[in-house]
């Protein structure tokens, strides 16, 4: 059975995919450690990419379609996560205490040398004020509507 990989299907792959290895390149080959809200985007990616893959060895059928929407899902609550981050990033709320918290308490030194290495209300970096967490949440929830609108595309007849 050789059938064509519709759309959705290479995007709920390829996205997830390719963000995980930009923040791996960004980590590994420019030294931008991840905080652990950081680590929190990436878990849901890390889920999507084996559904991803199962959906398009059993697409065209209804369990491929059922594993292609749970990819789009995984996508689409990393970037949630993301826009809670860039968030916590920009000031607009503020993020856990464990890893954001300037509250010394009332043991400043055990505050001190408890607190994280890497902050998650300090972006490691921008492009034209976007953080990481800012595109993780602007490519993956459009690309999560994306495959949630061609997959709908499909249901109505119309080839993607």
């Amino acid at each position: 059975m050789n059938r064509p990989v519709p759309f959705a299907y290479l995007a709920a792959l390829v996205v997830p995919s390719a963000l995980i290895a930009a923040v791996y390149v960004a980590q590994y080959g420019f030294g931008l450690a991840p905080c652990e809200m950081c680590w929190w985007q990436r878990y849901p990616h890390f889920a999507a990419i084996p559904l991803a893959a199962a959906a398009m060895a059993t697409r065209g059928t209804r369990l491929g379609e059922a594993l292609v929407r749970l990819a789009a899902l995984a996508i689409l609550v990393s970037g949630l996560i993301g826009a809670f981050h860039a968030g916590v990033e920009y000031g607009w709320w503020q993020g856990p205490t464990a890893c954001s918290s300037t509250n010394l308490g009332s043991d400043p030194l055990a505050s001190i040398m408890s607190a994280p290495l890497i902050r998650c209300d300090t972006p490691a970096w921008t492009l034209f004020g976007v953080s990481l967490a800012g595109f993780n949440f602007l490519v993956s929830v459009g690309s999560a509507a994306l495959v949630f609108v061609l997959l709908g595309r499909r249901k109505q007849g119309v080839v993607t």
